[in-house]
């Protein structure tokens, strides 16, 4: 298993460095954001299985010659049904780590989701205090706040979409909509789940900067999938407007174009990014394919790795 685990180990490495920077400097992601999501997802997901993967194949050397004839000596040898197999420290310590690092993720996923819920039902009553219902809106509360706002606070069984007084004064009605549509998509598509599953992997690596900037990058992609929403009820324009309105707080406007010069105060970085990318060409069809086959190859792999040859071993 030691060149299974030197594999893992390897492609660990390159799922935790070069190719999240790659992916996060590309340019066709802001064409297909979807598409561009499930790959983000995929090298989470496959790189965690790496890093679990070569400290598990490593530790199980001594018991066996693949992960699940090695899993299966452990278990009996570490339940007395077998004598103890001799393992050097360096094995032991490599198990402890796959122990301690798939635990240490795991609560932090686990706290993560307790609170973004124990936070989300406080924000809820908090809302339902200081708001007053929209009923051209179901669903839709009005806060009594000048400041343009608007977000949404999705649970498993209702939905909340929270406009403020100032937002309702400063959109003109199609500016409105495309902010709706927008805030909708969020809750409908459960982007929230999506940024969770993210933020719970950057707080269990604090000090993994790639974690930090795969979070960055995913929330910018959900907004972009929102705004995809948003479009099929608006035009480009209106759309652009209502960005640069709430990001700025009312204080800007685009210009003629999209590209050209800002008047007022400049939008938000991402909001810029959100603007530019509404003249962007669409993916091509092909191309998607081939990165939804690329996403499906990088969780592959290290089930691959970890997988077949005990399989092969065992139904032979």
């Amino acid at each position: 298993m030691i060149s299974a685990s030197i594999a893992l180990a390897a492609f660990a490495l390159a799922l935790a460095w070069p190719v999240p920077i790659l992916l996060s400097h590309a340019k066709w992601p802001t064409c297909a954001p979807a598409t561009a999501l499930v790959l983000w997802q995929a090298v989470a997901l496959a790189g965690g299985l790496s890093m679990l993967g070569a400290l598990l194949t490593f530790g199980l050397t001594p018991f066996g010659p693949d992960l699940v004839t090695g899993g299966i000596s452990f278990a009996a040898s570490f339940l007395g049904d077998q004598p103890w197999v001799p393992a050097g420290p360096m094995h032991i310590l490599a198990l402890s780590g796959a122990v301690l690092l798939g635990g240490h993720l795991l609560l932090n996923l686990i706290v993560t989701i307790v609170r973004a819920e124990r936070d989300r039902r406080r924000h809820a009553q908090l809302v339902l205090l200081l708001s007053t219902p929209l009923p051209e809106a179901p669903g839709t509360r009005l806060l009594d706040n000048p400041a343009p706002i608007a977000y949404c606070l999705p649970g498993a069984f209702t939905t909340m979409t929270v406009l403020s007084a100032g937002l309702l004064s400063l959109l003109d009605e199609n500016e409105l909509d495309a902010v709706i549509e927008h805030e909708k998509a969020h809750a409908t598509q459960r982007h929230d789940i999506v940024l969770m599953l993210f933020r719970a992997w950057r707080a269990s690596l604090p000090w993994f900067p790639i974690a930090d900037r795969a979070h960055r990058e995913v929330g910018l992609l959900v907004e972009m999938l929102a705004d995809d929403s948003a479009r099929r009820s608006v035009d480009d324009r209106t759309l652009a407007r209502a960005v640069v309105l709430v990001s700025t707080g009312g204080f800007a406007a685009p210009s003629h174009r999209f590209q050209g010069t800002w008047t007022g105060t400049a939008p938000t970085e991402d909001a810029r990014h959100r603007i530019l990318r509404l003249e962007a060409t669409p993916l091509p069809t092909g191309q998607k394919a081939t990165v939804i086959g690329a996403a499906a190859a990088l969780i592959s792999v290290p089930t691959i790795l970890l997988l077949a040859p005990g399989l092969t071993n065992l139904f032979d």
